[in-house]
């Protein structure tokens, strides 16, 4: 069992799929790695650390030569994957519903490609959720990147030369990333409020420390999907909630923003009217810019300036904290290869559950369901 892991392609993509500690675990499985040279330089791993690992250390065609297994984080571009086996698996984070195109490609190439982010959200695929795991880390750099902008300090101080009052952080979307800003907010001593339109979430603002902002007694809140995510709100609620968030906001001097919906664009959660309630100086980040943006006017990959409001719009937020989040990404993808170690095989070998769920393509063909509908 030969598994390859590749450098990474996409602009501005820092994070790798393998680190040593993992490369020990998969061959202590009795498997063969070998590491693209650089593939783990820009997150701080470099190819010595690979080899004193066991890992060997290839080009990118040597380490697809025979390679049974392909792990990366984002989907490799088919053209940079010439000499793969036809079999061979592809498990990285693929972007199916974005990158269509692509998926097929996989499938001309007879590869089996494996979509990590859509890992089933069950008790026993936990450990394997590369969504929780860097939306974990999204959602703490996000409160990070905040106070980069903001022109004022986030805890209150009571100084010889006067008081500095807290700063007023609102999280709006309270999933992985909502709940470690609502943390990393109240660790950092600001004055923190968030909302979710899944009523379930109040128990867990509470207790962080946080004030829950809910819209109450409107019926036909759908709220909760599956998997755990949120889905589209009846026309009342989103108006109860438009009318409740706009005179929120207007009191805040940060507001991050996490929602999003699987295969659709992500939901206008702040509107330009609301951002000029704002005062000057404010700042919003949005953590789905790059799904379409839950704030009018933000820009992927930009921090721009609208009514005095500085809105911050940085692609790839994990990749902004490439180590840990290569390291929390590598044992995703290990607990995931591991749990269907199948010994006398001496390789994975996947359930109907967990398989029929990330598996794009198959035999040539794109065999899963969600792309099919």
């Amino acid at each position: 069992m030969r598994i390859a892991v590749l450098k990474e392609g996409a602009p501005g993509e820092r994070r790798v799929a393998a680190v040593p500690e993992t490369v020990k675990k998969f061959i202590a499985l009795g498997a063969e790695v070998a590491v693209e040279s650089g593939a783990g330089v820009a997150a701080s791993y470099a190819d010595a650390d690979y080899a004193a690992a066991g890992a060997g250390i290839a080009s990118r065609a040597e380490a697809l030569n025979g390679a049974d297994i392909v792990l990366g984080v984002q989907g490799p571009d088919p053209a940079s994957l010439t000499g793969v086996k036809a079999g061979a698996w592809l498990a990285a984070g693929l972007n199916p519903f974005g990158e269509r195109a692509r998926v097929d490609a996989y499938a001309a190439l007879g590869i089996e490609a494996l979509a990590m982010e859509f890992m089933p959200r069950i008790t026993r695929a936990q450990s394997m959720d590369i969504l929780s795991s860097q939306s974990n880390l999204s959602g703490y750099k996000a409160v990070l990147d905040a106070a980069a902008e903001y022109d004022r300090a986030f805890p209150m101080m009571m100084t010889a030369a006067g008081t500095v009052s807290a700063a007023k952080l609102f999280v709006m979307g309270v999933g992985v990333a909502g709940l470690q800003a609502i943390a990393t907010g109240r660790r950092l001593g600001a004055q923190v409020s968030a909302t979710d339109v899944r009523s379930a979430t109040r128990e867990q603002i509470l207790s962080l420390g946080a004030k829950p902002i809910f819209v109450e007694n409107v019926k036909g809140i759908e709220g909760e999907g599956s998997g755990g995510y949120a889905t589209e709100m009846s026309e009342e609620y989103q108006k109860a909630q438009a009318e409740l968030v706009s005179g929120h906001i207007a009191k805040q001097d940060i507001v991050i923003t996490t929602a999003l919906i699987p295969g659709r664009p992500a939901p206008r959660l702040i509107s330009d009217a609301q951002i000029a309630t704002m005062r000057p100086g404010s700042v919003i980040v949005d953590l789905a810019v790059e799904a379409g943006g839950n704030v009018e006017g933000a820009v992927a990959g930009e921090v721009v300036v609208r009514h005095g409001v500085k809105i911050v719009g940085h692609r790839n937020v994990p990749s902004r904290l490439a180590t840990d989040s290569s390291a929390l990404f590598a044992r995703n993808l290990y607990n995931f290869l591991s749990a269907f170690w199948d010994k006398d095989a001496g390789k994975p070998v996947l359930d109907e559950e967990i398989g029929d769920a990330i598996r794009l393509t198959q035999g040539g063909k794109v065999v899963n369901a969600r792309l099919l509908a």
